[in-house]
């Protein structure tokens, strides 16, 4: 017999059941949410995918349209050259013209003090105080009166001593000048007489300084003119094979995640390097003849070549790849920016092109310089002095010739009880110039700090407003920390060269490149060769918050020393001689940043240090009390941020800041957070390193 269950019971089943329901709920709404953020997590993963895809594609892109736009170059080469402007003699004449006299506030006249403000001060009730009062304003007017008459008659002196000054220096200027365009006539007539060294330099300078020629071909020659004949003969050289791009395009695969290179068709890089020839040789010929303002030449015959090896000798030697004589009146019956250049050079002038130039087949010349009864003249191989083999003694005479065509007065001291001065020179600017002592290192290995010191002893014990060292090799990181701040400007051997070359003088170190005026400077820590994969690096950008500005660098060192000065990498040293470490400009916000391929590190060192310091150029008063919420981002080659790495907020009157390290453990590197604090700068901070400084 069946009984019915109670009330409170079914009641208490309703609640379980109710309890079940809901918990099932959440249980499906966490799935239902776990599912949904999942799906987000995709989507995002998605678009961060190709994002980085369409980044990889645009990066494809862009060396596919670099390597187009180099090819449309190479083909309209001889068409853009005949657009240049023709070299003309007048373009060497210099302007009679030197700066004005300018002397600032030494023109201004001192003012005189007003009698009519010098009253009686508190004159008071009786005559006899207020006859005092009086007397005391006329006192003080009278010493005033004498002081600004006393600074007047000193800016009276030296204003008259600037301008004799002046007067010297724009009198040299002048007949500097005047010397130079009187020899520049002396050359139109030498031009007009046909004298054979005068006309070889004259064409040659004509060839050099063509704004048609590309600055990455070769600017090397040597010819001889035939005066009676009239003719011009020179060998020219010309751009090897490589000047024609090997790749043809670049895409990216994305199930591999890299670019990969499609070759250029080697019968199309042959037919187009047979055409820049073609077009090189013509357009040396276009520049010679529209340079003959004086009617110089009836002819020229023009040799092409690249350097090769003598097949009989073995030895190196000129390679002729094309040859050809022209008449001036036959050349100019050329439209030369519609011709096919090969056929123009080939059939229409009669020359010679080798079939084959990429495996340097060679031409026959008709007619070689030392074939002339004039001497042969050569430029390019050893037209720029090699400053490292220079004697000393005109070494120092090409520097003092560099600060005069700077527009200041210098000349070079005897060589004995000269005080280690090699140079003395004089800015007439009344601001930033003054007495300037000059000393020139002519040295092949980087110049110890110990000369700088030297030099700012030098500049203070003659009361000298600058002192300039100039050196045909490089500094290290302890001298430019020295230098800094102080009345010192460090001068390079690549700095010096390109300072020449502005200036119109010549010099090269090395012996320059092939013709090209490229100099081969003496191997140094800021021209290393990169090394290892061009992928496979990171960039370390920093980030910090508030307003004051650093200088980030890094050292590259073995436990607490550096590897050497060129391993210490900041502002005036950008990168490791091996270039596995380098400044790079910041990305994605970053304050700045530095690149690192940490399996290019040598394999002695053991620890990458990163180091701060106040910017003094910018901020000369701050500290790192501003230094607060920094942070280390690790990225990957593409930007992307892979890691976070926080650093020790600065403190009140230090300027310096070890950021932290990144050591070498078991093959691998990890992140130590740094913190310690210099208040004497960087200078302090890499003198613990090992780094010379003092």
């Amino acid at each position: 017999m069946s009984r019915r269950s109670s009330g409170l019971i079914g009641t208490w089943a309703e609640a379980q059941r109710q309890q079940q329901r809901r918990v099932e709920a959440q249980q499906r709404a966490q799935v239902q949410q776990q599912r949904a953020y999942e799906r987000e997590r995709a989507r995002a993963d998605r678009q961060q995918q190709a994002a980085y895809r369409q980044h990889r594609e645009a990066e494809a892109r862009r060396r596919t349209e670099e390597l187009d736009a180099e090819v449309a170059r190479l083909e309209g080469l001889l068409a853009a050259g005949c657009r240049a402007a023709p070299f003309r003699v007048g373009a060497l004449v210099r302007p009679e013209v030197v700066e004005p006299f300018a002397p600032g506030q030494l023109a201004v006249p001192v003012v005189m003090p007003d009698p009519g403000r010098y009253q009686a001060q508190g004159g008071g009730w009786t005559a006899a105080r207020r006859a005092q009062a009086q007397e005391e304003a006329r006192a003080r007017f009278e010493r005033d009166w004498h002081a600004a008459q006393a600074a007047e008659m000193q800016r009276q002196q030296q204003l008259a001593g600037y301008r004799q000054q002046y007067d010297a220096w724009a009198a040299a200027r002048l007949a500097e000048i005047r010397g130079h365009n009187a020899g520049i006539a002396g050359m139109k007539d030498a031009l007009r007489a046909g004298e054979p060294e005068t006309v070889v330099e004259f064409f040659s300078a004509a060839l050099y300084a063509s704004a048609a020629w590309p600055e990455d071909f070769p600017r090397r020659v040597s010819g001889a003119f035939d005066r009676g004949g009239r003719q011009l003969v020179l060998n020219w050289e010309l751009p090897g094979f490589d000047v024609v791009p090997e790749v043809k395009g670049v895409r990216y695969v994305a199930s591999a995640d890299e670019e990969r290179e499609s070759a250029r068709p080697m019968t199309q890089r042959k037919a187009l390097y047979r055409s820049v020839l073609a077009q090189c040789v013509l357009l040396a010929l276009r520049d010679v003849f529209v340079a003959d303002e004086f009617g110089t030449l009836d002819s020229v015959v023009l040799n092409g070549f690249v350097d090769g090896l003598d097949p009989v000798t073995g030895q190196p030697a000129e390679v002729f790849l094309s040859t050809v004589m022209v008449e001036k009146a036959a050349f100019g019956a050329l439209n030369l920016e519609f011709v096919a250049a090969v056929d123009c050079l080939v059939e229409g002038l009669r020359g010679q092109l080798s079939a084959r130039p990429e495996q340097r087949v060679a031409v026959r010349p008709g007619r070689l310089p030392e074939q002339v009864g004039s001497g042969v003249v050569s430029h390019g191989a050893g037209g720029e002095p090699d400053l490292l083999e220079m004697d000393p003694v005109e070494f120092e005479g090409l520097v003092a010739e560099l600060f005069r065509a700077r527009g200041m007065q210098a000349v070079t001291t005897q060589r004995s009880n000269d005080g280690g001065v090699d140079v003395d020179a004089l800015d007439p600017d009344p601001i930033s110039g003054g007495k300037i002592i000059v000393q020139v290192k002519r040295y092949r290995n980087t110049v110890p700090p110990s000369a700088v010191r030297d030099l700012f002893g030098t500049v203070q014990g003659a009361g000298a407003n600058k002192g300039v060292l100039v050196t045909t090799s490089g500094f290290g990181p302890g001298s430019y920390t020295f230098a800094q701040g102080k009345p010192l400007t460090l001068v390079s051997g690549t700095e010096l060269v390109d300072l020449l070359h502005r200036c119109g003088l010549r010099g090269a170190l090395g012996g320059g490149g092939a013709g090209s005026g490229a100099t081969a400077p003496v191997p140094s820590p800021r021209e290393p060769v990169d090394a290892g994969g061009a992928d496979d690096f990171n960039v370390l950008g920093m980030t910090w918050a508030g307003p004051v500005a650093l200088d980030v660098c890094a050292l590259v060192c073995t436990g607490g020393r550096v590897l050497g000065e060129e391993y210490f990498v900041f502002f005036n040293n950008a990168r490791t001689p091996d270039g596995a470490v380098r400044m790079v400009a910041g990305v994605a916000g970053d304050r700045a940043a530095v690149r690192v391929a940490f399996d290019g590190l040598p394999r002695e060192a053991d620890r990458l240090v990163l180091v701060a310091s106040v910017d003094v150029e910018r901020n000369p008063d701050a500290d790192l009390s501003g230094f607060t919420d920094a942070s280390v981002l690790l990225r990957d080659p593409s930007g992307a941020e892979l890691d976070r790495l926080p650093v020790a907020d600065g403190r009140s009157g230090e300027t310096a800041l070890v950021l932290g390290s990144f050591r070498r453990r078991n093959g691998d590197w990890d992140f130590v957070a740094g913190g310690r604090g210099y208040r004497g700068g960087l200078g302090e901070l890499i003198q613990d390193y090992g780094v010379e400084v003092q």
